[in-house]
């Protein structure tokens, strides 16, 4: 935001505020809806609720971007009317006209879950409408014959992904329907029809399934050879401790039916991390790049964090592809390349070797960080790297060597006293790739996303400390460890 007032401004500056990833002007946030690039706009919808800083009456948010990175807050798109409030959803190009709805040029066109009750009854209901917009998403039009799409049958029947299938010339939308995705498929966005189900065996059901995704990808770039993922996020359930998270299966989809490639018992979780939940992919992204994007929290406390004037954060960008290991077919994530808008200066050590008797200590002058680290495990069984935001409070990334495992320790990282779920220590399972390790991590004024072995692995971790960027110290346990590389970058706040 180039052009901002001295009171948006000043927001920005707030305790726990992000600097460099996106959060709503004010009050509260929660799922990315509608994503969607046209004209030259990364167009980002929100749960929102304009009026309060926990969930509320939703309605949809908007901002745009030309980059990914810096935003323009835009006014609310999409609000509650007869049908319901405004519950996730997603957004395309109707290039074609397909629906109708437009002339001599493409529009975007809305896809989402009216929510409300049944008449005389407290038992909720949700259905599928539409809108649409004739000026790059400025004001939108809702469609008189909503809602479109309902199941009396169902009750959490809701967050539509709408895509164009060019092999069968129809638009296919994945809709979260309990414990598995519905499949459905529309010549013109009005008129569906149902094509299949998935899932009522597969993956993980800890909790209500939500906001799914669907997309293929080549693996490995060759665009000969492509498989198509399923993202599935999965709400709170009290009786596991992680909360909602994400997971993703690997398959085939031939514009009605997904054939899972795995068993059914086997999970795949997109972040090991507590805080990336509901994230999907953006339409229609130039260079034929997936984007993703997440919201960063989870159920468990997203209404108790402990901020003020606004709630919610999104993770960073990143762009997902699909890679052959030894396992089978995994999904891979980076933060998007146009992160380098953002650094500035870099600092690089080489060639440290730390032994368990000796730390390595690092002062960092920078509130906002991105740390790469290389190394190699010469005799050790652990290695840590302790972040210190204040004298009190640090968070502690280690990788266990017996184990093959990355962790990330928030429990004495600050603020936590507001849920009992939110001390913890994250893991995800990670092996060294020629007795090594890579990881970046990027540090905000209340989050660590970190990225294990070039995207192999991702834990996304809210924080609140006090202060950040006061010192970083390296550990080694047991022995000896290696440090090849290690680059310290200085970033820029997008809220200039």
């Amino acid at each position: 935001m180039t052009q901002q007032s001295n009171k948006v401004v000043q927001k920005y500056k707030e305790q726990y505020r992000p600097q460099f990833h996106f959060t709503p002007e004010e009050k509260w946030m929660n799922d990315p809806n509608g994503m969607v690039f046209f004209n030259g706009e990364y167009h980002l919808f929100y749960q929102h609720h304009p009026f309060g800083t926990t969930w509320g009456p939703m309605h949809w948010g908007h901002a745009v971007s030309k980059d990914l990175i810096h935003w323009e807050h835009l006014p609310i798109a999409l609000f509650p009317d007869e049908h319901g409030t405004i519950f996730s959803g997603s957004a395309i190009v109707d290039w074609n006209n397909t629906s109708g709805f437009f002339d001599d040029q493409p529009g975007l066109v809305a896809i989402y879950t009216s929510a409300d009750n049944y008449p005389d009854s407290d038992r909720p209901r949700q259905r599928q409408s539409l809108a649409y917009s004739k000026d790059n998403g400025r004001t939108w039009v809702k469609y008189e014959g909503n809602p479109v799409l309902s199941d009396v049958n169902i009750t959490d029947y809701r967050d539509p992904k709408v895509f164009w299938h060019h092999d069968t010339n129809k638009w296919v939308m994945v809709l979260a329907t309990e414990q598995s995705v519905t499949i459905y498929t529309s010549p013109n966005l009005v008129d569906w029809e149902y094509a299949s189900e998935f899932g009522n065996k597969a993956g993980s059901h800890d909790g209500v399934w939500e906001c799914p995704d669907l997309f293929q990808l080549p693996i490995d770039n060759d665009e000969s050879n492509q498989k198509w993922a399923m993202l599935v996020s999965i709400g709170d359930n009290p009786e596991f401790k992680e909360g909602s998270r994400t997971q993703y299966f690997i398959g085939q989809f031939d514009g009605t039916t997904f054939v899972n490639d795995n068993n059914d018992d086997t999970i795949f979780w997109l972040d090991y991390g507590r805080d990336n939940y509901a994230g999907v992919t953006w339409s229609d992204s130039p260079d034929e790049r997936r984007i993703y994007i997440g919201w960063m929290s989870n159920w468990r406390y997203a209404n108790q964090v402990p901020t003020n004037e606004w709630r919610s954060a999104m993770t960073l960008p990143r762009e997902l592809t699909m890679t052959s290991t030894e396992e089978g077919v995994r999904l891979v994530q980076k933060p998007v390349s146009e992160m380098n808008k953002i650094r500035k200066e870099t600092n690089i050590h080489k060639e440290i070797i730390i032994d368990s008797n000796n730390s390595v200590c690092f002062d960092l002058n920078n509130k906002l960080m991105e740390i790469e680290i290389e190394f190699e495990q010469i005799n050790s069984s652990k290695f840590d790297l302790l972040i210190q935001h204040s004298e009190t409070e640090k968070t502690i990334i280690s990788y266990d060597v017996r184990n093959s495992s990355v962790l990330v320790d928030r429990t004495n990282s600050g603020e936590n006293s507001f849920s009992t779920s939110f001390p913890a220590v994250q893991e995800a399972p990670l092996k060294m790739k020629n007795n090594k390790v890579k990881l970046q991590l990027f540090i905000d004024t209340s989050s660590i996303e970190l990225f294990a072995n070039d995207g192999e692995i991702a834990i996304t971790s809210l924080i609140f400390p006090s202060e950040i960027g006061k010192g970083l110290t390296l550990v080694s346990n047991g022995g000896s460890t290696n440090v090849s590389t290690l680059k310290v970058t200085e970033l820029e706040s997008i809220w200039k």
